[in-house]
C-alpha cells in the first residue's frame, strides 16, 4: 500500500543542526506547511534552550528532541522528567546506559504526567550511531561480534526496560521489527536520497529502501539543509517516499 502525503511527510523528521535559533527559524519557514517532525539536537538546543521547543510547539510542529540522555539512572530520571515537561513529541537516550537507566528514565517522564497535563512523549533507545562501522565498535569501543548483534541486544534490552522503540540504521529495521515485534518503533538516520553524498555516515539507505525496510520515522538533516532549495529536497524525499 503507497503512502499519501501526509504520512509519508509524518515519516519525516527534518534535522535543525545549526548553531542559532534565527538559522533554524529561515529552514522552517522555507517548509512551512510541510507536516513533518522537527529534531532538536544537542547543538541547537544548547544554543537556543527549551524556549526554542516551546516555539516549535506552539507554531504545530512535532518534536523529537535529540539529547541521548546517558548517566545514572537518578540523573537520567530528573532529565526525563524536565523534557516531559517541556511537551516535546519523543526524546532518546543511550541504550548503553542499561535497562535500570532506561526504566529510571520511563519512571521520570510518568512522574512528570501525574503532575501536569503534557500528553507522553515516545521514549525511544539508542542502539548503535549510524556512523559507527564494525571495526570502531569492535576495536575502538570494546563491543565484539557484527553491529546488527549489538543492535539486536540493544534493542532487546530497551524494550524489557518498557521504552517505545529505538534509534538505529535503516538496514537493521527488519531484524528489529522481527526480534521486538511490528509495534516497536524504529527512527533511522542515515537516509540518503539517491545520487547524495553519504557523508559521515556508514549504514544508509535511501527514503524509499527505507520505506519498504519497515521504519517508522526517518532523519534527514544535511540533504535538506544543505540544498539550494531546502523545500524543493525535502519535497522530493516525500515523493520517493510516496512511490516506495
Amino acid at each position: 500500500m503507497s503512502l499519501s502525503y501526509s504520512e509519508a511527510a509524518g515519516k519525516l523528521m527534518v534535522a535543525l543542526d545549526y548553531s542559532s535559533a534565527e538559522q533554524a527559524k529561515t529552514l522552517i519557514r522555507e517548509l512551512e506547511g510541510i507536516p513533518c517532525y522537527m529534531k532538536v539536537g544537542m547543538q541547537l538546543f544548547y544554543a537556543a534552550g527549551a524556549d526554542f521547543v516551546k516555539e516549535l510547539k506552539a507554531s504545530g510542529y512535532k518534536v523529537f528532541l535529540d539529547l541521548k540522555l546517558h548517566d545514572i539512572p537518578n540523573t537520567v530520571k530528573g532529565g526525563a522528567n524536565s523534557i516531559t515537561r517541556l511537551g516535546v513529541d519523543m526524546f532518546n537516550v543511550h541504550a548503553a546506559g542499561g535497562k535500570s537507566m532506561m526504566a529510571s528514565a520511563m519512571e521520570g517522564v510518568l512522574e512528570a504526567l501525574d503532575n501536569h497535563s503534557a500528553a507522553r512523549p515516545l521514549l525511544i533507545g539508542v542502539t548503535q550511531l549510524t556512523s559507527t562501522d564494525q571495526e570502531t565498535m569492535n576495536r575502538e569501543i570494546g563491543i565484539p561480534g557484527s553491529v546488527e548483534s549489538a543492535v539486536l541486544s540493544y534493542a532487546s534490552l530497551t524494550k524489557e526496560a518498557g521504552l517505545d522503540g529505538v534509534v538505529a540504521s535503516p538496514l537493521e529495521v527488519p531484524a528489529i521489527k522481527a526480534h521486538c515485534g511490528k509495534d516497536f518503533i524504529t527512527v533511522t538516520p542515515g537516509i540518503r536520497p539517491a545520487g547524495s553524498s553519504r557523508g559521515d555516515q556508514s549504514r544508509t539507505l535511501t527514503p524509499a529502501e527505507a520505506v519498504r525496510s519497515g521504519t517508522d520515522y526517518m532523519v534527514i538533516g544535511r540533504p535538506i539543509t544543505g540544498a539550494a532549495v531546502p523545500r524543493e529536497a525535502a519535497e522530493q524525499i516525500i515523493g520517493e517516499m510516496m512511490e516506495a
